[in-house]
């Protein structure tokens, strides 16, 4: 299995370190967006950065690539369609970011609604899907539409059961709140909750969670479900005819709720 540690930066967000299995003390980052807590991470842990991956072009994802350039020559990965800094390899779905000398390979799928030209890196049983798929949720759509998003969303369900999924935010309880509102009779929602409750009450990540269970709690993945799709049109007071319609209200509706 993949060795990943999580960095904790800014209010809520993750930094993946990923570990080579050819030699754990080597990592790439992903999405570094701020370089302080990976520099004190790979000091306190003696670890070296090897790469770094990026998901897209916001702030909170690409802030500290400068930084972790400025005295490493290393390989830097980013979506075709964005402005990252430090000169990434352009990646865009069917491309692989290939690290041969970490034993680190990854497909590429474009997945935009939160931003344009959004991607995710998959392999190894994980996928790190940025601010695409959170546990229980989904991104805003900053640059993207409803159309796109659940597009990529249901890119994402595809993948196998098991999938490890490392997003980039600790959303999940404000997530599985709203999950509650539009599924309350979803008893695997329920179980979840209690499980995230009692991790948060002890500081502890709720990231990873599986493809498996978010097919089973995460109401922007079951915008094919009856129960989903009543709430929906219960909510928009009229007649949803298709998926995508579904997901646009849901999404709408998560955006302002508290």
């Amino acid at each position: 299995m993949l060795q990943v540690t999580p960095v904790r930066a800014f209010t809520d967000n993750y930094i993946w370190l990923i570990h080579s299995p050819a030699d754990t003390a080597r990592v790439v980052a992903v999405d570094p967006g701020d370089a302080r807590p990976v520099e004190r991470t790979l000091a306190e842990r003696n670890l070296t950065l090897a790469g770094i991956l990026i998901t897209h072009h916001h702030a909170d994802h690409v802030g500290g690539v400068a930084d972790l350039l400025r005295n490493r020559s290393i390989p830097i990965y980013g979506p075709a369609n964005e402005s990252i800094p430090g000169n990434p390899t352009r990646l865009r779905e069917g491309d692989r970011a290939s690290l041969p000398d970490l034993d680190l390979e990854f497909q590429v799928l474009d997945v935009p609604g939160h931003t344009a030209g959004h991607i995710a890196y998959v392999g190894h049983g994980a996928v790190f899907c940025g601010d695409t798929l959170f546990s229980a949720g989904c991104g805003r759509l900053f640059e993207g539409t409803a159309e796109q998003m659940h597009a990529s969303l249901s890119k994402l369900a595809t993948l196998p059961a098991e999938t490890l999924v490392y997003c980039a935010h600790e959303y999940t309880l404000s997530n599985l709140k709203f999950g509650r509102a539009v599924e309350p009779n979803n008893q695997a929602t329920a179980r979840y909750q209690a499980e995230c409750l009692e991790l948060r009450a002890r500081d502890q990540a709720t990231i990873p969670t599986n493809i498996r269970r978010e097919r089973n709690v995460n109401p922007f993945l079951r915008c094919d479900d009856q129960s989903v799709k009543q709430a929906a049109e219960a909510h928009a007071g009229r007649r949803l005819q298709s998926e995508p319609e579904v997901f646009a209200v849901i999404r709408q509706w998560k955006d302002g709720f508290r």
